[in-house]
């Protein structure tokens, strides 16, 4: 007998979790080995209990889910997790996927649907809800753009900052990290937008990886820091 699959859930709901307990229970061949209600648990029981598949919930306490994914993709690459959320924002759902989920669900999703996705993301293969597909189809799919067709070249600042952008940092972390203002940061992004005659930081983001001005293994060193 083929052994079952080693499901790990992370969230910070006791129904939710009740909720998968009892239907991930239903199927003979998986099984829940451990349960986390925020992102520093789910990254220590991870490393400990080595499960076949992460269910992580995206907004949790002390650690969120995206920056629980990052980690645990860091210590173990092959990890396989699935991002389960309520939230379909560009800036929710493009980090977690550039973290390392395999797969991103709504937790509105029909039993069958994600018991499909822990069977899917045990073999590797990638499931993703229909309305985060076709978010993603719409973004991967905007026209190509040439930086600088304003006549207008992006700055040393401004390359940095959309690299970070690229990497799915907030302003507030984008302004940590180089030691500047938010303020400033907004004001970088927003002439980083009209420059490059994009709509929103996610066509930043998708336009700095496809234009190879920006990879998400990267770490960009900051120049000296601006007002």
């Amino acid at each position: 007998m083929t052994a079952p699959i080693r499901v790990f859930i992370a969230d910070d709901h006791p129904i939710v979790r009740e909720g998968l307990h009892a239907l991930i229970s239903t199927e003979p061949n998986m099984i829940i080995v451990g349960e986390a209600t925020n992102g520093e648990d789910a990254v220590r029981r991870v490393r400990e209990l080595k499960p076949d598949v992460i269910l992580m919930d995206l907004i949790m306490d002390r650690m969120d889910g995206i920056e629980a994914i990052e980690r645990i993709k860091l210590e173990n690459p092959s990890a396989r997790i699935l991002a389960l959320t309520s939230f379909t924002e560009d800036d929710i759902v493009f980090p977690a996927i550039k973290a390392g989920a395999l797969g991103y669900l709504l937790k509105d999703s029909a039993p069958q649907e994600l018991l499909q996705a822990i069977q899917n993301a045990f073999y590797g293969v990638p499931s993703l809800a229909p309305s985060i597909a076709l978010k993603l189809f719409q973004e991967l799919h905007q026209p190509s753009i040439v930086a600088g067709s304003s006549n207008e070249a992006l700055t040393e600042r401004e390359v940095l900052i959309l690299k970070h952008v690229a990497q799915g940092l907030t302003n507030q972390e984008i302004a940590s990290a180089l030691v500047i203002s938010e303020r400033t940061v907004r004001n970088h992004v927003g002439s980083i937008l009209s420059k490059l005659h994009l709509a929103n930081r996610t066509q930043a983001a998708l336009y700095a990886l496809r234009e190879g001005i920006a990879r998400l293994d990267e770490s960009p060193k900051a120049p000296p820091a601006d007002s």
